[in-house]
């Protein structure tokens, strides 16, 4: 018996729940007596809950043999199953189902069965199920597991959810026709574990490529997990190589590490050990050791080498809500010099001429004015291979307060409540050396250490109602447990010098006093384009004196024979980390003079007149000092600084050195004046000029609200290597000129020199980018070294080629990669170390 429901409503086997669904319970008095013979038709159903199921089209019932037909966009839900499909079969009697497309008016199938359960889906051309043994029979599957997808023939289905495929392919391209896969006549899937395969070969555009492997292994599990990673493979002037193989170690949510390696045919190798942690609200961080060893040529050749480097990197940020009142930070990267050269890094760390270091730990007292802050600092220049280590530097510090201030203010403050005292004392511990002695045996010898005291008292005046007088006096000591002594040795006819232990301190004083006020000029127009124009003159006056307070008691400084037999004066805290005082007085005058230049044009709209503020001149100031007590040459350079910007863009910076003092017919400096005689202020020594802008067109903002997901998971895994196609050009452009006068330009030495720099990127097509970086000597007429980079996005793969075309730094790398972090080793890398072949 058949009854055919066409249009929107649907027959009710059961209780009808809307005009276009029906739920069948299949209990035995689910069946209304009044519709259908009793004796047409015995049902005996267990399923163990309700069916729903829908169609656009029509529901076709075929009691007789218990079965459902669903046309157009037909939908079913049973427990967590569901399934869309333009044609589904249902079988109460068997409890089975049978899914598939149809095709539509041109003869193309449409509405191919989309099958979800629980979190799992897939789609496929057929689709054959059994609610009772949870087996089911799939042809031409497509279904995704976390990043990856799998295509596959003919698919079974077993109770557990595992997955028996054959003739599939793996691949984490999500085009419908991927651009590469893993092809495999037998694959096995284990939801949230693992996809294994048989034998298996790397197919790139439907080409079969010679990389064959007899069994596939792909992580599937959900969250952290142990497991061993697979090497990289490539090749480089050091061999062909197996790069980034180990074991990862999924400790715990809080904590992960893992241990990789490289090796190359020719002998080098490179262990690599790296650790994250993280513990939310409180800090998280990462650490990388390095070590390595290079063999450059072969031995038999005169450039044969063998270099072994180290690296450590650690990085430690604190979540500021964790300890209000204190914070510690670590930024280290310190290592070999040679480590990067070495050890073909990316052309980034290539061209990294320094490397600094930090490690600071900061505490502040809640309702106190002292605070605390104790680091450890390290740099260091691969090319001089010199060394500063700071082991450690504090510094203690106590805010200013105010002795003299009332405890309870009645009526304006008295000039002595302004009064205030600070305090601040600094330890330092220093080394200046080169890497190839560090930690040699006596290195701890050249270490530099003191400690300082400094105690400033000011005060804040107002003279006259417009200007501001600032008095004070600091007092500096400082503290050492070894100074300098040079002695004469007669037997040898040499100097030596020596370091005495023993508590020594220096001790300094300063006293001075600084003027200024500001000076506000506008001229306003009623009509025209300009509304206002503003001139601002900053003056400043300030006075320095420094007493002498060293005598011959105190043994600071002292003697020693020179050649000729006259004694040579040197102080015991010469070398010293603050130095020492000098035995002698000054008294300087500075003066100083700045200069603001704004204006307010008038832009008349259709429905108002906007102000809008224009700056001309944001800068341009002129400073000297007077000593008191030289006997010669009192007044010093007279030094020009300004600064503007031209439309908003081009960036103006300009500086220049004027010798007030004239010069005679040997070209040597005379203690008179130059505006004496030639009428003129003062006689031209410098000046540089540095202009740079920078030119940028953006098609869109790339914004998290707006950006796609895979889009903001890149961004947040791997910001550096992010491509942002939004930006079709980005070009900084900066131009730098120094010229001196002709009076003081040494022979062999350039008076102009001019140089330009240029960097940027160019979003060529959509998929192609290339960034560089370069430079050149307009009076050397050479360029500094040059970088390029190309970026090509191909889909599912990406292509990256830097190049460093010239130079002694000359050299390539190229790499064509998977972008799924799943199959991340899936990639050919050729690097070049030092020359372009």
């Amino acid at each position: 018996m058949l009854i055919i429901v066409k249009s929107v409503f649907c027959f009710s086997v059961a209780k009808a729940q809307s005009a276009d669904t029906t739920i069948v319970t299949m209990s035995p008095d689910s069946i209304l007596k009044d519709s259908v013979k009793t004796d047409s038709l015995e049902i005996a159903n267990d399923f163990q809950s309700s069916v729903i199921y829908s169609a656009e089209d029509s529901i076709i019932y075929d009691l007789v043999n218990d079965k459902v037909y669903l046309y157009g966009k037909g939908y079913m839900e049973y427990t967590d199953i569901k399934l869309n499909a333009d044609y589904i079969e249902l079988t109460f009697s068997t409890k089975t189902l049978f899914a598939k497309g149809m095709p539509d008016s041109s003869g193309v199938i449409i509405g191919k069965p989309v099958f979800k359960q629980g979190a799992d889906e897939f789609h496929a051309e057929t689709i054959t199920y059994n609610f009772n043994t949870k087996k089911g029979k799939i042809t031409n599957i497509t279904t995704q597991e976390g990043e990856s997808y799998i295509k596959g023939e003919a698919v079974k289905k077993q109770p557990d959810n595992t997955t028996f495929i054959k003739n599939g392919l793996y691949t984490t391209c999500n085009d419908e026709h991927p651009h590469y896969y893993i092809y495999s006549s037998k694959i096995k899937v284990i939801p949230d574990n693992k996809i294994l395969t048989g034998p298996a070969n790397l197919v790139i555009a439907d080409i079969p490529t010679p990389l064959v492997v007899p069994f596939g292994f792909f992580p599937n599990k959900k969250g952290r997990a142990s497991g061993i990673l697979f090497p990289a493979y490539g090749q480089s002037d050091r061999g062909f190589f197996l790069q980034n193989g180990g074991y990862y170690f999924g400790i715990s949510d809080h904590f992960d590490a893992s241990l990789t390696g490289e090796v190359f045919t020719l002998g080098s190798w490179k262990v690599n050990a790296q650790s994250g942690y993280s513990w939310r609200y409180r800090f998280n961080g990462n650490l990388i050791l390095n070590y390595s060893k290079s063999i450059a040529s072969e031995r038999e050749l005169p450039d044969y080498s063998v270099d072994k480097d180290f690296f450590i990197i650690w990085s430690h940020n604190q979540d500021p809500k964790a300890r209000p009142n204190s914070s510690f930070s670590a930024n280290v990267n310190a290592g070999s010099s040679s480590y990067y050269q070495n050890n073909l890094a990316t052309l980034n760390n290539f061209l990294t001429n320094t490397f600094n270091s930090s490690v600071a730990y900061s505490k502040t007292w809640p309702g106190k004015p002292y605070s605390l802050a104790v680091s450890l600092k390290h740099s260091q220049n691969t090319q001089t291979k010199a060394v500063s280590l700071n082991l450690p530097s504090a510094a203690f510090n106590v805010s200013r307060i105010y002795p003299f201030k009332r405890q309870v203010l009645k009526g304006e403050s008295r000039w002595f409540e302004k009064i205030g005292i600070s305090y601040s004392t600094n330890l330092e511990n220093t080394i200046n050396t080169y890497d190839t002695l560090l930690f040699k045996r006596g290195w701890e010898e050249d270490f530099r250490y003191g400690l300082q005291h400094s105690i400033p008292v000011n005060t804040t005046l107002t003279i006259l109602k417009y200007f501001n007088l600032t008095p004070g006096i600091n007092y500096n000591e400082k503290w050492y447990l070894k100074t300098k002594r040079i002695k004469y040795d007669t037997d040898n006819d040499s100097l030596i010098t020596s370091q005495e232990d023993g508590f020594r301190a220096a001790r300094d004083l300063s006293l001075g006093a600084s003027l200024n006020t500001t000076v506000y000029g506008l001229a306003q127009f009623k009509r025209g384009k300009i509304s206002a124009i503003r001139h601002v003159i900053r003056p400043s006056l300030s006075y320095a004196y420094k007493p002498n307070l060293v005598n011959e008691k105190q043994g600071v400084y002292r003697y020693y024979p020179s050649v000729t037999g006259d004694p040579v004066k040197y102080s015991i805290f010469e070398g010293t980390v603050f130095g020492g005082p000098t035995d002698s007085r000054s008294s300087v005058l500075n003066m100083s003079i700045d200069n603001n230049l704004e204006m307010k044009i008038r832009q008349v709209t259709d429905t108002a007149v906007n102000m809008i503020k224009v700056k001309l001149l944001e800068s341009m100031a002129f400073g000297a000092s007077y000593n008191l007590l030289a006997d010669s040459f009192q007044l010093s350079n007279i030094g020009m600084s300004a600064r503007t910007v031209i439309f908003n863009r081009v960036n103006l910076d300009y500086s220049a050195s004027f010798d007030p003092y004239k010069r005679d017919e040997e070209n040597n400096r005379i203690n008179t004046l130059y505006i004496s005689e030639d009428g003129k202020l003062a006689r031209f020594i410098s000046s540089n000029l540095a202009a740079s802008f920078n030119l940028t067109h953006k098609n869109k903002e790339l914004k998290s609200e707006n950006a796609t997901s895979d889009e903001m998971k890149e961004i947040n895994t791997r910001p550096d290597e992010f491509i942002d196609y939004s930006v079709p050009f980005n070009l900084a452009v900066g131009y730098n000129a120094f010229i001196k006068s002709k009076d003081i330009v040494t022979e062999g030495e350039k008076r102009v020199t001019q140089t330009v720099r240029l960097n940027g990127d160019l979003s060529v097509t959509p998929n192609w980018k290339v960034t560089f970086n370069t430079g050149y000597d307009l009076t050397g007429k050479q360029w500094s070294t040059t970088y390029l980079g190309f970026y090509r996005d191909l889909h599912c793969w990406e292509l990256r080629f830097n190049w460093i075309p010239f130079g002694i730094q000359q050299r390539y790398d190229f790499q064509i990669n998977v972008k799924s972090s799943i199959l991340q080793d899936l990639k050919l890398t050729r690097k070049s170390r030092s020359s372009f072949n």
